[in-house]
């Protein structure tokens, strides 16, 4: 069977995962100190990927499912909906009242 990735990709993921036990490894953006082990095998994994070292592709990012896209989609909906109700009745009553105001002058 075939490596997943290669022997420098796995030097760098246990780099990677070596610096994060004595609490060197720091995150992307936040700098945040990395804790878990997962995640310093992603970061390490990653550093490969840009080196151009061979290691299996990151991911798809997840994305909504159609159910629960319909969902907030209807929701989101409903919610205009009723706002545009409450605008249209208001303005409404305000133009009655306005209406009732002059008639009785």
């Amino acid at each position: 069977m075939a490596r997943k990735y290669s022997k420098a990709a796995s030097k760098k993921v246990g780099s990677a995962v070596k610096k994060a036990k004595a609490g060197k490894l720091k995150s992307g953006r936040s700098g945040a100190t990395v804790k878990s082990r997962k995640q310093a095998i992603a970061i390490g994994l990653s550093e490969a990927r840009a080196e151009g070292k061979k290691a299996p592709k990151a991911p798809a990012k997840k994305t909504a499912k159609k159910k629960t896209a319909r969902k907030s989609a209807k929701t989101s909906v409903k919610k205009t909906a009723k706002k545009t109700t409450k605008k249209t009745a208001t303005k409404s009553a305000k133009k009655k009242s306005k209406k009732t105001r002059k008639a009785s002058r």
